[in-house]
């Protein structure tokens, strides 16, 4: 697995006993959901605006049409989970993001998300606006370095 790049965005969550199944482990339902929490905060740590803002206020839209996971370990309440966000590629009218789950210094799961722009109010694809773009370029310059 290639390494993340330094300017991974970590964002931490809390595990807790509702997230888990009868086996005292996340329940893996819960898995893709924690991705999706630790990718909206990305934006709102780099662009000021989460999922929510950027449909309401923007209205950009960014519905995901792929989400691969990889499990490595199980996920429990023991320690928070730590999930180092980063853009990984972009495309004439896509964003794709990697996250790594990791708790107590093992990696549990490894996600690759795609998600394409849209007008968000007649759901028609887009380009990426200009200041999204700008933002993104030296995450991906980083990401590039590591074949991420």
């Amino acid at each position: 697995m290639p390494s993340r790049p330094g300017s991974a965005y970590e964002h931490v969550i809390r595990v807790t006993w509702g997230d888990c199944d009868p086996a005292k482990i996340a329940y893996t339902g819960r898995l893709p959901g924690f991705v999706l929490d630790a990718i909206n905060a990305w934006w709102e740590e780099h662009l000021g605006q989460g999922w929510y803002q950027l449909e309401l206020d923007r209205n950009i839209g960014t519905p995901f049409v792929r989400l691969e996971m990889d499990f490595k370990a199980p996920v429990t309440p023991r320690h928070r989970l730590i999930c180092h966000v980063w853009p990984s590629n972009l495309g004439q009218s896509s964003i794709g993001f990697r996250v790594d789950g990791e708790q107590d210094g093992r990696i549990c799961f490894s996600a690759q998300t795609l998600s394409v722009f849209v007008v968000a109010d007649v759901f028609n694809k887009r380009a990426p606006p200009d200041d999204i773009k700008g933002l993104l370029q030296p995450f991906l310059e980083h990401a590039a370095e590591l074949g991420t």
